[in-house]
């Protein structure tokens, strides 16, 4: 059996935080890459309007039920008034996507029908979150997020 030295102990310590250091940088890497955690350029900006964002939205008095038949790999969007019809969307952007990365976000295209609106979708297992903006005719914006599971 061959006698330690000082030189194996060195290069196994070494060694050992080489790859700990290594593996670090990679986890890091990754974090940063696929999520990049920005949701404004400047949240001073954001926060002064934000109080009137949120009255102008209550105002509206809409609500939005969400959602997605794997089956069917569609989304359905519902939005009603306060006065419990559907709301008057006159515009709609949605961004779907993973919540911790930006790799499979997607903007489907929505079609409005029966109150209803419809959009092809192809989802895989998991969580995911919806960023839904709509806008009625004058221009005020109702902006909401949701999640969705889909399982399989």
């Amino acid at each position: 059996m061959a006698e330690i030295t000082g030189r194996h102990v060195l290069a196994v310590t070494v060694g050992a935080f080489s790859v700990i250091i290594a593996v670090n940088m990679l986890l890091a890497y990754k974090a940063v890459s696929t999520f990049p955690g920005l949701e404004v350029s400047n949240s001073y900006v954001a926060s002064q309007q934000f109080n009137e964002a949120k009255a102008a939205q209550l105002a509206l008095g809409w609500t939005l039920d969400s959602q997605f038949e794997p089956a069917e790999k569609r989304l359905f969007l519902t939005f009603v008034g306060a006065d419990g019809l559907p709301a008057d969307v006159a515009t709609l952007s949605v961004l779907v996507g993973r919540p911790t990365e930006a790799v499979d976000d997607q903007t489907p295209e929505f079609v409005y029908a029966a109150g209803v609106w419809t959009a092809p979708l192809d989802l895989a297992p998991g969580k995911w979150l919806l960023r839904v903006e709509a806008r009625d005719a004058a221009g005020t914006l109702f902006s909401q997020r949701d999640s969705v599971m889909v399982r399989r």
